[in-house]
């Protein structure tokens, strides 16, 4: 182990902002062939919620991944039904496997994505056949137009997302922008505003074709005020907060009018934007849905007496404490508690908080988990007797 992994090895996986316990211990495993790694994953590896780490001959990390009984998800890796799939090719190029405990399947996937982020490991989000690599829907830059992003710049207007599928979202972006009527040209291109002063009278002529066509307001040409296009600019964040379905409903007019023309090559070109478009308005809604309705505290137990609660804030993990054991811990947290009513109390403007990209994590979660939704509580209520004692499962095991 110590000579495959002598070339400075990545072992671990750092410090994790969304524990509020003790730093888990990682344990790792080597071998030189997959059946040397298969021995010890049977021997060592528990049947309980965690992360795992593939890391190659020079000890790099090249893939993360989570599941709610690690020896299970990490022996499926070995079946010969694997070989040629994802597994397979991954674990083809392991030579260790390093893995990390968690209490819950929540916790494991809150820390599957913090990882994911923060590493980056090439396997994630290159290198696996027919993997459909997340990209960010953003309305940003000067004058504000939609376009895609791996890493969102931070100056954004509004980003949202991840989505997947580029050749579907770049389709969506191109049907936005003439919607909405937003450029979408070069950086390099001079924008001039109706109301602008100038020296001379100079006309001042359109970059594209759009303008003329009617897909653009054009502020390359004065053909716009600023105060104009800050309008449309308004209408496509009503568009990313979930509010507008316009893009939607012109798109399908737009396909039905082609097709009563017997233009069907424009109606067939409509109908791959709508049903891009679909999918980004039925993400959007889920993203708004989650912003409206999740706001409060989620209890979650551990099975090793970890249990943690989670402040989710507008869809977002907004913060994390302990899952109070007894009346002790329970008193203690009550300035914690405090700071999160007065948090909670006011609405997140979109993609505000700490950790913006758990809202997807958190909306995914409870669309699958329905009756996750019994173990939340409002902060108002987290220190009434009846919910102290309805949440003993969730960490709190003293006497009362």
């Amino acid at each position: 182990m110590d000579e495959m992994l002598r070339d400075e090895p990545e072992i671990g996986f750092g410090a994790d902002p969304f524990n509020p316990h003790e730093p888990r211990p990682v344990e790792v495993v080597g071998g030189k062939s997959a059946d040397d790694l298969k021995k010890q994953v049977m021997q060592a590896c528990p049947r309980v919620p965690g992360v795992y780490g593939m890391l190659d001959r020079k000890g790099c990390l090249i893939y993360v991944g989570k599941s709610k009984s690690l020896r299970s998800r990490l022996l499926s890796y070995f079946a010969a039904s694997n070989a040629r799939e994802k597994g397979g090719r991954i674990i083809e190029n392991a030579r260790a496997i390093q893995w990390e405990t968690q209490p819950s399947e929540f916790a494991a996937l809150v820390r599957e994505q913090h990882l994911i982020r923060k590493l980056s490991p090439r396997w994630n989000v290159q290198g696996v056949p027919q993997r459909q690599r997340p990209v960010y829907l953003c309305l940003g830059r000067n004058p504000a137009y939609f376009f895609l992003a791996a890493t969102p710049p931070p100056d954004c207007v509004g980003v949202e997302g991840p989505f997947f599928g580029a050749s579907r979202m770049r389709n969506a972006v191109d049907c936005l922008n003439k919607v909405f009527m937003l450029r979408d040209c070069s950086e390099k291109q001079l924008f001039h505003f109706a109301e602008q002063m100038q020296l001379f009278d100079l006309e001042h002529r359109p970059g594209c074709l759009r303008l003329e066509v009617g897909t653009c307001v054009g502020p390359c040409a004065a053909a716009c005020t600023r105060s104009q296009y800050d309008r449309q600019v308004n209408a496509a964040e009503s568009f990313l907060d979930g509010f507008n379905h316009e893009p939607l409903l012109a798109m399908r007019r737009q396909m039905r009018q082609a097709a009563e023309n017997r233009q069907y090559e424009l109606a067939g070109r409509a109908h791959a934007m709508t049903k891009s478009l679909e999918y980004v308005d039925r993400k959007l809604g889920m993203l708004a849905r989650a912003r409206r309705r999740y706001t409060f505290i989620y209890a979650v137990p551990g099975f090793d007496g970890c249990g943690a609660w989670y402040l989710i804030h507008c869809g977002e993990i907004a913060d994390v404490v302990a899952a109070p054991r007894d009346r002790n811990e329970y008193r203690r947290l009550h300035e914690k508690i405090g700071h999160w009513s007065a948090v909670t109390s006011e609405r997140l403007a979109r993609g505000h908080g700490q950790y913006p990209h758990t809202l997807q994590l958190v909306a995914s979660w409870f669309r699958k988990h329905r009756d996750e939704l019994q173990a939340t509580f409002p902060p108002s209520q987290a220190f009434k007797d009846s919910h102290f004692r309805s949440r003993s499962d969730s960490g709190v095991s003293g006497a009362l």
